[in-house]
């Protein structure tokens, strides 16, 4: 089992593992089996999906940027079998994100298909973790409108941003624009509900915060095997990447990490830390004694 490795050891597992390192790659580097590095990530991104989603409550954002990134879980879309089309877990997966402009925290994140269905289920998950009012801010796609509101009603300041890009050369001239975008021609700014300032309708946050996603994690690095074959090792790799995010990367501009600008911690988490959240396999207990940590720094 994961469990029985050395604390020092799991550590250098999760380490690897959230700087953009596949599984087979960490097992080479920390010489560990490929199993218990796949065991240990499953866990451990459980176990932090579930602090998170305990601790990321109240939060007193001002404005969040939303956005979802694209990956894929077992096979790509057009190799899915008929009898698993339209599951999840199968074929095309999205991550919906938000980010907090002046935190840099990541308060949320939802795995499941593009559509209004999931849309709306992480807008209800992140309006319950707010405190009060925010400026939210879209791109253009349909599907936002009515998320946003079956999630907030009209206690929010909503407003989309359309890019239109500049038409590239055509693919028989020998250029592959599939990776590169075409320079933006234009930006429309659509309010939707209540009066948000026009100065603070912005997505170029999460856009960048999607950049971190593919380079910290290996299951949405594009062009390679490193995608997951179950949606629940997917989404626990997220939950992993997204802990180490909020609570143990130093944010370079803020010269903090995320969780700390945001209030939600005091001090500064380390990757022993992160292990730590995993359960005793002895006594079943938390290793770590979080709350008392919480109170002596406080």
């Amino acid at each position: 089992m994961a469990n029985i490795l050395k604390l020092e050891k799991r550590a250098a597992v999760v380490a690897a593992l959230c700087e953009g390192n596949s599984a087979r790659a960490t097992s080479r580097l920390v010489d560990v089996s490929y199993d218990t590095v796949a065991k240990l990530s499953l866990e451990l991104g459980e176990e932090c999906i579930r602090y998170m989603d305990e601790h990321l409550r109240n939060l007193t954002c001002k404005r969040l940027e939303v956005d979802e990134i694209w990956a894929f879980c077992r096979c790509k879309a057009k190799n899915v079998p008929e009898d698993a089309a339209g599951q999840l877990g199968y074929g095309d997966l999205w991550a919906f994100t938000a980010i907090d402009p002046a935190s840099k925290l990541i308060p949320a994140f939802r795995i499941g298909h593009r559509d209004g269905e999931h849309a709306a289920a992480f807008m209800r998950d992140l309006a319950s973790r707010l405190a009060h009012r925010v400026t939210l801010v879209t791109d253009g796609h349909s599907m936002y409108p009515e998320a946003v509101e079956s999630a907030f009603g009209s206690e929010v300041d909503f407003a989309q941003l359309v890019k239109e890009f500049k038409a590239g050369p055509p693919q028989s001239e020998g250029h592959d624009h599939r990776y590169s975008p075409q320079p933006c021609a234009r930006q429309m700014k659509t309010v939707i509900t209540g009066n948000p300032n026009k100065a603070d309708i912005s997505t170029s946050l999460i856009e960048r915060s999607n950049l971190a996603v593919r380079m910290g994690m290996r299951r949405y690095t594009r062009l390679t095997n490193g995608f997951s074959r179950r949606l629940r090792n997917h989404t626990a790799a997220f939950g992993l990447f997204t802990f180490h995010y909020n609570y143990v990367r130093i944010h370079r501009s803020l010269r903090v990490t995320p969780a700390m600008a945001a209030g939600v911690t005091k001090r500064l988490w380390s990757i022993e830390d992160m292990v730590a959240l995993l359960p005793d396999t002895v006594t079943g207990r938390k290793r770590g004694p979080y709350k008392k940590r919480e109170e002596k720094a406080a």
